[in-house]
């Protein structure tokens, strides 16, 4: 399709977050290009297990922003969740000694007070969630509102959606550059020509900092590294979304080195997805299979019978990685005109619709759901970097 000469935004990334981005800025009847350098969800959005979780979140600002992503997926959004294989299967997080128990509780607690239904469940009663699992736990909790998605398919539909609205979608068409007027962004430049437009969100993913660099300004996403196993079609044996306790306290961490959790859940066409490791090795593709080995030991220590299943194949991606564990979403005063909509690490497919009404709402001077403020992409001139390195 041939490049526009202007719109009123271009979005920047055709994975989800963009994808959501183009939606709802199109829904709200603005004229809408998106670029991406690849095809669509060709990056992250390719290489995850499409979480739209609550039960991971702390009380504050993130988990805000994913109680009302949740509020969109199931609500206006929910005539179109057979698209993208919406499944509100829930999660149980299981812990195997008192004292983790003990802490998980100490989290549901706070967690319920910010809204989210949790039910903790006594290391008996386990088994009444997942028959399956390893006997001996100390007990868990269950959160019904986690729920899962096919992330390349919601990617597709929402920039399908979002092209019934008017909007045009260009894979293969890298930004190369920004448009200015003294400080002002004014479009981008790409090798196919440049494209004027009043905003540009910089929905780039993992690539956002390096997005965000072209036009002069600072956010720190960093790339972590993920691997996922996918085991051969089996009977239904994982009910909901299941993992260890300590996922938790790896997805809050900072450190940049291996860190493995086992996460087990099923999917429609039987296969189980196995998780879940995470480290900063920057855009390292090579393959490790010795972090396969350790998250398929603990896999099989959650699910005795994982012992006999087939694994058909493992991938790996990048997680856009902010450093204070926050998305950067919002218009940026050091670059007037560029919105920013990307560090969503490994939440952006749950917190992508919201994300995008957020950013919308803003693009047409509209008050968003949520106070944007937490995520500004001008809080890293404070050095949050270092803080918490």
């Amino acid at each position: 399709m041939k490049l526009p000469l202007s719109a009123d935004v271009v979005v920047i990334g055709a994975g989800a977050v963009g994808a959501a981005c183009a939606y709802f800025a199109a829904l709200a009847g603005l004229k809408v290009a998106v670029l991406d350098s690849g095809p669509v969800a060709g990056g992250t959005s390719s290489a995850c297990e499409g979480n739209i979780l609550v039960s991971d979140k702390e009380a504050g600002p993130e988990l805000e922003l994913s109680l009302y992503s949740q509020s969109l997926w199931r609500g206006e959004l929910a005539e179109h969740g057979p698209l993208w294989e919406f499944e509100s299967k829930g999660g149980l997080v299981v812990s195997a000694r008192e004292t983790t128990q003990a802490n998980l509780a100490r989290l549901a607690g706070r967690q319920r007070e910010a809204g989210i239904d949790v039910e903790l469940v006594a290391g008996a009663e386990l088994h009444s969630h997942e028959p399956h699992l390893a006997p001996g736990m100390a007990g868990g909790a269950f959160y019904p509102q986690d729920a899962q998605v096919q992330p390349m398919l919601a990617a597709a539909h929402l920039l399908r959606l979002a092209r019934g609205l008017g909007a045009t979608v260009h894979p293969g068409t890298e930004v190369t550059g920004f448009l200015r007027r003294g400080d002002a962004v004014t479009g981008v430049a790409t090798a196919r020509g440049n494209v004027s437009a009043n905003s540009v969100v910089n929905a780039a993913g993992t690539w956002g900092g390096a997005v965000a660099s072209l036009a002069g300004v600072r956010v720190p996403v960093l790339p972590r590294k993920g691997y996922v196993m996918v085991t051969e079609p089996l009977p239904v044996m994982v009910r909901h979304k299941v993992y260890a306790a300590e996922y938790v306290d790896n997805v809050a961490s900072s450190d940049a080195g291996l860190q493995t959790s086992p996460v087990v859940e099923g999917t429609d066409s039987g296969t189980i997805l196995i998780g879940s490791s995470r480290e900063r090795v920057g855009f390292d593709k090579s393959f490790n299979p010795h972090v396969l080995a350790e998250m398929a030991g603990k896999a099989m220590a959650l699910f005795p019978f994982l012992q006999e299943a087939k694994v058909l194949r493992s991938y790996f991606g990048f997680r856009p990685y902010c450093p204070d564990h926050l998305p950067v979403i919002g218009p940026d005063p050091r670059a007037p005109g560029l919105w920013h909509a990307c560090g969503h690490e490994g939440a952006g497919i749950g917190l992508s619709v919201g994300t995008g009404a957020l950013v919308a709402a803003s693009l047409t001077g509209a008050a968003p759901a949520l106070d944007l403020a937490p995520f500004a992409p001008e809080r890293f001139d404070t050095d949050l970097e270092g803080a918490h390195a």
